[in-house]
């Protein structure tokens, strides 16, 4: 009997073994092809010898200090990397052990810094329906997925929420892309006047939207409407990038290809690629220096930011994703994953939807493609959907409650840049076998 405490308990997994680049493979010696990276995580693949080199030369030197006493070599070098290729404004790099904890620190430093200048008053968080920003009480609070949302409500602080840039389901009939963007992104002008721009502490939201609904880009548009809405009433604007970013999309960081910077953004999964937990917030030279001239303390932390292991193995992989030129691969594979996915899918009778960026990608499943009706809830499509591919030696990513949290499902594909040819093959027949298996003809 196991004492592990699992994410489901009527659940039975398989064991790990070892990883051999874009596959697991378990005690048994079945071999899965990793096609969502874990939650869009192992972006290097399972067994890169540079990073697990990088760890191991680390912890021949020092495996831990506290940074309520020094820094280390390795933070230092990953967070000039990092600033070095960080959209325009971004200076300053706080590292933590996850997106949740990421996201954590980017909504208290943005309360901070109203304190600090002079507006306590402004403490609302605007975001949008149907986003993850983690599990944590405030970022799950910040979040838009209702199911996530229910059981602690009572516990959650103040959050708004306004429509998700979905153009799928939100684009009317005869309105043009731009039309649809700047009609959803003003909502957020609305909300502002609503609640009071002088109360006003943030907005947050994805790039590019994963988990909740399956790899939703943005149209064009809609984000530089955004950060003029944020500018023009003082608000600060936080992207959650701890899924879309880190080249996942095709750029180092995805917010790049909106041609908008943010006041403070969140990183992590990609970040260390899953060899360590690592993740970070950046945030601009403004904000550190309203901090850094005021109280001079950020009232935040946690035991193990700055980890020196963790901060050496993301350096590896910043490195790689930069210099090594991984997310420009990410960039070229991902159009060859697309056009896979396409060929295979376009026309299928259940899939709606082919969308994302990079190797983003999701599949949205219909039950009918005409009028775009999700199959009810108790089908549980995606369920049985990662079941069979699974079964089939593919883990994917598939999730309900696309539309509203309750009905519509997607399956997300987010695997390693290092993804070939045969391999991009290999992933969509498998997805085809369970497709096949679990959707009427």
């Amino acid at each position: 009997m196991s004492h592990v405490f699992p994410r489901h308990c009527h659940a039975t997994q398989p064991t790990v073994a070892r990883g051999d680049g874009a596959y697991l493979i378990d005690t048994a010696g079945k071999r899965y092809l990793d096609g969502s990276g874990g939650a869009a995580v192992s972006c290097l693949g399972h067994s890169d010898a540079d990073v697990t080199d990088a760890i191991r030369a680390q912890l021949d030197k020092v495996a831990f200090a506290h940074t309520g006493f020094m820094t280390s070599e390795p933070a230092e070098r990953l967070a000039d990397l990092l600033i070095a290729h960080a959209p325009a404004g971004l200076d300053r790099v706080y590292f933590v052990s996850g997106g949740s904890e990421a996201m954590e620190a980017a909504l208290k430093l943005a309360r901070q810094y109203m304190i600090e200048t002079g507006q306590p008053q402004r403490h609302r968080v605007i975001a949008r329906r149907q986003s993850y920003h983690g599990n944590t009480l405030g970022a799950l609070a910040t979040g838009g997925n209702l199911w996530r949302r229910e059981p602690f409500a009572p516990m959650m602080i103040e959050t708004s929420h306004i429509a998700p840039c979905y153009a799928y389901r939100g684009q009317q009939d005869g309105e043009s892309e731009e039309a649809y963007g700047l009609r959803v992104a003003d909502e957020l002008e609305a909300e502002i006047q609503r609640l009071g721009a002088d109360q006003v502490m943030a907005f947050v939201a994805e790039p590019v939207v994963g988990a909740t609904s399956g790899a939703v880009p943005p149209v064009t548009g809609y984000f530089r409407r955004i950060r003029e809405i944020c500018d023009r009433h003082g608000v600060l604007l936080i992207l959650d990038e701890v899924m879309c970013g880190m080249g996942r999309t095709g750029t180092l960081f995805a917010c790049e290809q909106d041609g908008i910077a943010p006041d403070i953004t969140a990183i992590a999964k990609g970040l260390g690629a899953g060899y360590q937990p690592v993740g970070a917030m950046l945030c601009t030279g403004t904000i550190y220096d309203a901090i850094s001239g005021g109280s001079g303390f950020f009232q935040h932390g946690h035991t193990y930011i700055g980890h020196p292991v963790a901060t050496a193995a993301a350096l590896a992989v910043l490195t790689k994703l930069t210099d090594g030129g991984m997310a420009a691969r990410a960039a070229r594979v991902g159009r060859t994953l697309r056009a896979a996915l396409e060929d295979r899918f376009a026309q299928h009778p259940h899939v709606g939807d082919i969308r994302g960026r990079g190797m983003f990608l999701g599949l949205e499943i219909v039950e009918d493609r005409e009028t775009k009706t999700p199959f009810a809830p108790d089908r549980q499509v995606a369920k049985h959907l990662k079941a069979r591919a699974f079964e089939a030696g593919l883990i994917c990513y598939p999730m309900g409650g696309t539309i509203d949290g309750r009905q519509g499902a997607h399956v997300l594909l987010a695997p390693p840049f290092i993804l070939s040819n045969d391999q991009v093959g290999e992933l969509v027949d498998k997805l085809s076998t369970a497709m096949d298996a679990v959707l009427p003809a």
